[in-house]
């Protein structure tokens, strides 16, 4: 079953249409990356996807229901989770609180629960600690759950906000250059983070500019260009595409490889 389909989505400010008509699906377990240059409107798709933004024109289904301009905490109950491309951490807050904070709209309880600290409410607060100490083991940041999360480094933040938006236990999970500033190390380690979360059954929209991650990970790939789907399918097929070279390169480097793709082909 198809888990989200979005069909001609589109948007404009001030008369500029920032994203129009773009169109793909993703299925559970997968990883679909959208690239493109600087501008090329990722982003505001994805703030379209998630109820930031309410679509000027087209629809989003998540599994099987329209949920088009819905509100995101709406969509975080249906199992729509996200992260952003800049930080949203509480840096002054521990790592494992950061990390409770992204239980609380899976949470029932009541407010006079809580207000008084009835047993239910310490009830589900040991529990969220729980849960939340299992999700930094999973990202690889369990002996930092005491720590002031200002403290730790770029790419341990990057993956403490994707623990985070593993508290929704999301089925479609959208992350938002995750490995943008980052180095190697922390690269490799956030694109391994990423392959397991897929292959445990979450879908993984991925926006994110390290094309060497992209390839290796992406099932599918959607390629924007001023806010126009130029291109898509499997890495292999994209990477080759001569309206994506020009995208990113400019005309003269489609020029150059389509001559070493001849060149090639006489040999």
């Amino acid at each position: 079953m198809t888990l989200l389909t979005v069909e001609g989505l589109g948007i404009q400010f001030g008369g500029v249409k920032a994203v129009n008509d773009v169109g793909f699906s993703l299925n559970p377990g997968e990883i679909v990356s959208i690239i493109g240059p600087n501008g090329a409107g990722k982003t505001t798709l994805f703030n379209m996807i998630s109820g930031v933004y309410t679509p000027g024109a087209g629809k989003v289904t998540l599994a099987g229901e329209d949920v088009t301009g819905m509100a995101p905490f709406l969509l975080a109950r249906r199992g729509l989770s996200r992260t952003f491309q800049n930080l949203q951490i509480f840096q002054s807050m521990s790592v494992l609180e950061n990390v409770m904070s992204g239980f609380h709209l899976r949470e029932r309880g009541s407010v006079l629960a809580d207000l008084f600290a009835w047993p239910t409410a310490r009830r589900r607060a040991r529990a969220a600690e729980g849960d939340a100490r299992k999700l930094l083991e999973r990202v690889g940041l369990e002996r930092a759950a005491e720590r002031e999360a200002g403290s730790l480094s770029y790419g341990s933040l990057k993956r403490l906000e994707i623990a985070r938006a593993l508290a929704l236990d999301p089925r479609l999970l959208l992350l938002d250059e995750p490995a943008a500033g980052c180095n190697a190390v922390e690269t490799e380690e956030i694109d391994h983070l990423i392959e397991e979360i897929a292959k445990a059954g979450t879908a993984i929209l991925l926006v994110e500019h390290d094309m060497k991650m992209v390839m290796r990970i992406s099932k599918h790939i959607v390629v924007l260009d001023h806010g126009e789907k130029i291109a898509e399918g499997e890495p292999a097929v994209v990477s080759r595409d001569p309206r994506v070279i020009e995208a990113y390169l400019g005309a003269q480097a489609k020029d150059k490889a389509m001559g070493e793709e001849a060149g090639h082909a006489e040999h």
